[in-house]
């Protein structure tokens, strides 16, 4: 059983290294699919050569032992003339003299009859009604009954039979059998030729056959082989080519050889290179200027906006001076001014981001003061749009290789966001780690999100009801500048949500840097929203914390 284990294991691991390699080499496959098309033609041609060849050495043979046996009934019917009048031993002895004659006049008979080659000559006497056994000359018992039975109805009759002889060995034989005409007594004559030399025949041409197509197989696995890696090898290097390409080789180009189809393709695909190479490089260009535009026109924007700044703030401090009216106009410059600086400053950080100058100041830290301040820090928009704010930390401190200020923007802009649409329901942030990661989800019961619309927040400006009145009147770029904070960071940041069941914000980061992320310690989508499903609401969900977690509740300011 150890054997047959090991061999059943040795076969299934063949079977899998045949079905990798029948699935990834083109070349492969060509070569097998010819050699097994090429094996079932040649085993049919070998079978239809070897047939045709069988059947026209024995119908040789058959026509020349005929013709041979026709000219030895007359030597056979000349010498047993008026025999039948004596005994039995005289009998025997007359027809041994007879295949004596035969033996002898055929050795002098001409070449197309002796064709048929050598034969043993047997003849008996006594028909089909005699019950005694009939008096037979020669090995008669290698005589098929069957063949007796129609020779003995004066029919001239032959039969192929094999015959095992005193030592053990088997000789197959031609046998013809033919009535002698006699005054008395009816004989039997049969001729058994063996066919020793055309079955050596048979087998030389079987042998030459099998050895011929096993050569020719070979010859066409080698041409094919030959032939389909002239057209493999140069798609294996257009593969290759683009493969360099996509990584971010532009210049990698095909060589041209010759004027045929793969040349064509070559040139193609050269043509297309270019051009996307050009193309690229025009994006590129564009969008350094435009980046560059972004940086100049923020920076140009930051002197009169200082001067205009100044000058709301004198009017702002005066306010009380001025008539109602003026004084609320004042109020709105100043906001509107503070709306714009953020804008500004937001402008100027993702254009930095795009230009890949930004550096990560990363330090190990405690997380949990990080998602602290971010609560502390939207507790007054929570309040003005009537949510709260729920906190769930682990009891255990969660350490981690991040930028602090970063971190703290993208939890700021994801609170401020899910606050903005959490229609007055609870916002709840979570934060979790492992031995890999560190995630923080900030949960919202409400608008939600759209089929499609989870992969669309990041985007630039992007609003999921652009007539939706804003609360906490952001720029747009938060949740843009948040991702790239997070990959910044070598984390990911992604959302989910469903239409009246809110919506769901995850960030997740490695706690080294050095150290790839493993799964995340939140899964996504959260686990409340089957509950929230199957209820049917999306209002106000209790959240209590896991037995590891401590649940802070800041208080609410404008009740």
């Amino acid at each position: 059983m150890r054997h047959f284990r090991r061999i059943v294991v040795f076969v299934r691991r063949k079977i899998v290294s045949f079905n990798e390699l029948w699935r990834h080499s083109l070349q492969f496959r060509v070569t097998v699919s010819t050699l097994a098309l090429s094996s079932a033609v040649v085993f049919v041609l070998g079978m239809v050569l070897q047939n045709q060849i069988t059947e026209r050495l024995l119908e040789t043979k058959q026509n020349a032992a005929i013709a041979q046996t026709r000219a030895v009934v007359e030597t056979a019917a000349s010498e047993l003339v008026g025999v039948g009048t004596e005994g039995s031993e005289a009998l025997t002895a007359r027809m041994n003299n007879a295949l004596k004659k035969i033996s002898s006049t055929t050795t002098s008979q001409d070449g197309a009859v002796s064709a048929a080659g050598t034969f043993e000559p047997v003849l008996a006497a006594g028909g089909r009604d005699q019950s005694s056994r009939p008096v037979a000359a020669g090995p008669y018992d290698k005589v098929p009954v069957r063949l007796r039975q129609f020779v003995e109805t004066e029919q001239v009759s032959h039969l192929i039979h094999t015959v095992t002889e005193a030592d053990g060995g088997k000789t197959t034989y031609l046998i013809v059998g033919a009535p002698v005409s006699t005054m008395i007594n009816p004989l039997q004559l049969y001729l058994l030729y063996p066919l020793t030399s055309e079955q050596n025949t048979v087998s030389t041409v079987q042998n030459t056959l099998l050895v011929g197509g096993l050569v020719l197989l070979l010859l066409l696995a080698g041409i094919t082989n030959l032939v389909t890696r002239q057209v493999v090898r140069p798609v294996r290097q257009a593969a290759a080519a683009a493969e360099q390409f996509a990584g971010g080789d532009l210049d990698q180009r095909l060589a041209v050889l010759g004027e045929d189809d793969l040349a064509k393709l070559a040139v193609s695909y050269n043509e297309m290179a270019a051009s996307i190479q050009r193309q690229i490089r025009q994006l590129e260009e564009f969008g350094g200027l435009q980046r560059r535009f972004t940086s100049d026109v923020s920076h140009e924007l930051r002197t009169p906006l200082t001067t205009v700044r100044m000058a709301a703030d004198v009017l702002h401090a005066s306010r009380e001076q001025f008539p109602a009216g003026l004084a609320r106009s004042t109020e709105l410059l100043v906001d509107e001014l503070d709306r714009f600086e953020a804008l500004l400053g937001d402008l100027l950080e993702i254009s930095r981001l795009d230009a890949g100058v930004e550096e990560l100041s990363a330090e190990l830290i405690d997380v949990r003061p990080i998602a602290t301040r971010a609560v502390e820090q939207v507790r007054v928009i929570a309040g003005n749009a009537g949510s709260s704010v729920e906190l769930v930390l682990p009891e255990e401190e969660a350490h981690a290789e991040v930028d602090a200020r970063r971190v703290e923007r993208i939890l700021r802009n994801l609170l401020a966001n899910a606050v903005d649409h959490s229609e007055g329901n609870p916002v709840v942030l979570t934060l979790a780690a492992n031995e890999t990661a560190v995630a923080i989800t900030v949960r919202d019961h409400g608008v939600g999100l759209r089929p499609g619309e989870a992969e669309l927040v990041f985007n630039r400006f992007w609003r999921a009801d652009p007539s939706r009145n804003r609360r906490t009147g952001g720029t747009g770029l938060g949740l843009a500048i948040s991702q790239e904070d997070a990959r910044l960071h070598g984390g990911v940041l992604d959302a989910w949500g469903e239409t009246g069941h809110g919506a769901c914000f995850r960030l997740v980061l490695p706690r080294r840097q050095d150290t790839p992320m493993g799964e995340s310690p939140l899964v996504l989508p959260p686990p409340d929203h089957k509950a929230t499903d199957a209820h049917g609401s999306s209002g106000l969900l209790e959240v209590r914390p896991a037995p590891d977690a401590i649940l802070a509740e800041p208080e609410e300011v404008g009740r």
